[in-house]
């Protein structure tokens, strides 16, 4: 409003006050001020005349305005640094850098949106109603990829995320070149290795989670991949989605990781996966818990501790016919297996190869493991020294 339009009809307010039409109560409520800033104006205006009416504000700076110096520093700051953050994510970072920072998060968007250094977004439309979340942690569990620009100087990666329906905790998060089952497994073992079994998997119908006859068709649950094979091991379900809607809140999950991870990757300078990943597993994942984490419906935990060999459980496992040189032809390797006490030969016996997610080998005659090997195929000495010792 104007202030002469405001002037106006302050006085208007007073004179049908003064003549009895309107009281105080009624007066304050059509201009939008409490009775007793109006009882104020009204006998400012008795002693001053319309001159009293005038705002004593006007021509003068705010006390709570923010310091030029402030004001430059917070936009060197985007301008420099944090070129690429998001406003929310920026104002975190000003205020975890800068104790000393206390202006608002609508103070700092209000600032870079005047500069031009952020655009002015369209309030969102009315979203659907959402799936109600589990009640306990570990009554069912996302996992899923994302392929993306989330290191500097790298083609797109696969980050690899698990995380819990009822509370949005993340219980594994790394980047790997390619999704597919070993980073599908990683993120299990993770996730069961410091929280325990859980009851469920939600997935996407990727073909290292489903074998499905046809594309866009149901999946065949009579055929189970490595990832369900695993899963039926462990005696989880596993559940198969048939829309993105259905993961929601893994694709929020997303939205959030995208517009801050990259970024905050780059300032912290990290080139190479190892880095960035110890960075996301001793670091990040926790401080995002922290924030965007809720607490579940009811007390308690579906959770249940595993005890046994996992490592054996989530791999890779392949059959294969021992040759008669006693070596298995697996995926265009030759993998020797060594001199056993038990028995001379293995020749035309059928054995198991475990294919772990790090890319190392083994091969198993039934509960026995014959040997381990590297990646390439080397025979593992360590593994050799430590049967011949039993």
């Amino acid at each position: 409003m104007h202030a002469e339009v405001r002037m106006a009809r302050i006085g208007e307010a007073i004179g049908r006050n003064r003549g009895g039409s309107l009281s105080c109560l009624k007066a304050a409520e059509l201009l939008g001020m409490s009775e007793r800033h109006f009882r104020r104006l009204r006998d400012r205006h008795e002693a001053e005349g319309a001159e009293g009416l005038i705002d004593r504000r006007r021509g003068k700076a705010s006390g709570r305005r923010a310091a030029a110096d402030m004001i430059e520093w917070v936009l060197d700051q985007y301008r420099t640094r944090y070129f690429d953050f998001t406003t929310k994510h920026f104002h975190e970072a000003l205020r975890s850098e800068k104790q000393a920072f206390t202006l608002s998060y609508t103070w700092t968007k209000a600032l870079l949106q005047k500069r031009g250094l952020v655009g002015i977004t369209k309030g969102r439309s009315v979203h659907r109603k959402k799936r109600v979340r589990k009640a306990l942690p570990g009554m069912m569990l996302f996992q899923d990829g994302s392929t993306h620009a989330w290191l500097s100087g790298h083609p797109a990666l696969d980050l690899i995320a698990t995380m819990d329906d009822a509370t949005s905790e993340v219980t594994s998060l790394f980047l790997v070149e390619q999704e597919g089952t070993a980073s599908t497994l990683r993120g299990l073992a993770e996730t069961i290795a410091s929280k325990g079994l859980f009851c469920s998997l939600y997935t996407d119908r990727g073909s290292h989670y489903f074998w499905t006859p046809k594309a866009g068709e149901k999946i065949d649950k009579t055929r189970l991949t490595q990832v369900g094979r695993a899963l039926a091991e462990l005696r989880i379900g596993h559940i198969a989605s048939y829309s993105p809607q259905g993961r929601g809140r893994m694709e929020r999950l997303w939205g959030t990781l995208q517009l801050r991870l990259p970024p905050l990757l780059r300032l912290k300078g990290f080139t190479t996966l190892e880095a960035a990943n110890r960075f996301l597993a001793e670091t990040y994942r926790a401080e995002h818990n922290a924030q965007f984490a809720v607490a579940p419906a009811e007390a308690g935990s579906a959770f249940v501790p595993f005890i046994g060999e996992l490592a054996d459980i989530l791999c890779a496992k392949h059959e294969r016919i021992v040759g008669n040189d006693n070596c298995v032809r697996f995926d265009g390797l030759c993998l020797q297996i060594p001199e056993q006490h038990h028995r001379q030969h293995f020749v035309r016996v059928g054995v198991n190869v475990h294919e772990y997610p790090d890319g190392t080998l083994a091969i198993f005659h039934g509960p026995r493991r014959l040997a381990d090997y590297t990646a390439d195929g080397m025979l593992m000495a360590q593994a050799i020294h430590t049967r011949s010792a039993a």
